[in-house]
């Protein structure tokens, strides 16, 4: 009775173990949008360019830009999508939250897309900052703050679009969330200034492997369970 009580307990402590390690695996860590924005920053100080805020309300915007562009990507990983102003105002901004008196001055952009996900610094050299225009945006003295959006097409399947706002506005003042800075929840995608994680901007393919990864170990477990019952 003694061996069997240990049995179960040790089947019990594995099956834990691993749905711990399954769940720690695939969990998103860390925002892509973040990281770009420090790279875009580390970028600066190497040139000896003052580091951009990182604007939560500014990020979500791009957020909303490239939403706008999804079926915009092109062969040759370039998106020709150019929304009109009062899109920002009276679509973007308010899809965010943003509190209109606050939106601020859009100093430039860049846009990029990718059949399959990058992770950020090759995003940032290969899809984003790859050419005499883009790099004299990442060089322009008059931004002063930054925000980046990543949303991926479709659920099962890219392309993935990176969008680059800046802003030559006041620091801090301008692109304002509403709701004490929450602003409006975004269902999709991920942008920078917030601390959810939203790794590789889609949720769903961390989602479907972790249901993958539950099932094999309840197959598993079943059979221990089975042996162990011929056993007795």
């Amino acid at each position: 009775m003694m061996m069997v009580k240990k049995l179960c307990c040790f089947q019990y402590f594995a099956l834990s173990s691993l749905l711990l390690a399954v769940l720690v695996s695939s969990k998103h860590h860390g925002n892509s949008a973040n990281d770009l924005v420090d790279i875009i920053n580390k970028n600066r100080t190497g040139q000896k360019l003052p580091q951009l805020s990182n604007s939560r309300g500014l990020g979500c915007i791009a957020l909303q830009y490239a939403k706008e562009c999804m079926g915009n990507c092109s062969s040759s990983k370039s998106v020709n999508c150019h929304p009109s102003e009062d899109d920002f105002t009276e679509i973007f901004a308010p899809n965010c939250g943003v509190e209109l008196p606050t939106f601020g001055t859009i100093s430039g952009f860049i846009l990029g897309c990718q059949p399959k996900y990058l992770e950020p610094l090759e995003a940032f050299s290969n899809v984003l900052v790859h050419d005499k225009r883009t790099l004299s945006l990442l060089k322009n003295k008059t931004h002063t703050e930054v925000g980046v959006g990543i949303i991926k097409a479709h659920k099962h399947k890219g392309p993935y679009l990176w969008c680059i706002l800046f802003s030559s506005s006041q620091r801090n003042t301008t692109f304002v969330l509403d709701n004490l800075g929450e602003g409006i929840k975004q269902k999709k995608g991920c942008y920078s200034g917030t601390s959810f994680p939203c790794s590789r901007a889609h949720r769903d393919e961390g989602l479907f492997s972790n249901k993958i990864g539950i099932m094999v170990l309840l197959c598993v477990f079943i059979f221990f369970q089975e042996s162990l019952l011929k056993l007795l």
